[in-house]
């Protein structure tokens, strides 16, 4: 029997998630482990809404896991190039999710939700990237 380290536990709500996903997959999302054999580091896909500017668009996104996960939040950087107000320029997204407002209730499908719903409809009060300036006037 495996030891109940927080790593194993973390590797074992990981695994969980995964199923769960992979049961009932959402729309416009998808994510999952880059290896079998590492289920600490994922990627993700999040498509545009059709009908939106974003139509057609398709931005890939690195989730890297703590070993004390879900007890504290992935790292998660947009792959993709992405000009938008909550996105920095080295691809990380600042959403309080990520941060104050994390909780272990919270899975990789709801946070990939809420970032995806955030590229749509962007939170202004606290912009990270200036080269979106423009866009917000």
């Amino acid at each position: 029997m495996e030891e109940k380290t927080p790593q194993n536990c973390a590797r074992e709500r990981l695994e969980m998630e995964f199923r769960e996903i992979d049961k009932n997959p959402p729309t416009h999302i998808s994510f999952g482990p880059v290896s079998e054999d590492d289920m600490f580091q994922w990627q993700g896909i999040i498509m545009g809404p059709v009908d939106t500017l974003l139509d057609g668009c398709i931005f890939q996104l690195s989730l890297k896991f703590p070993s004390d996960y879900p007890f504290s939040p992935p790292q998660v950087k947009f792959q993709t190039k992405v000009y938008h107000p909550n996105v920095d320029e080295a691809g990380t997204i600042d959403i309080s999710l990520l941060g104050e407002q994390w909780s272990p209730a919270i899975t990789i499908e709801k946070l990939l939700l809420s970032i995806s719903s955030i590229l749509w409809d962007p939170i202004l009060e606290d912009t990270q990237n200036p080269i979106t300036d423009g866009y917000l006037e």
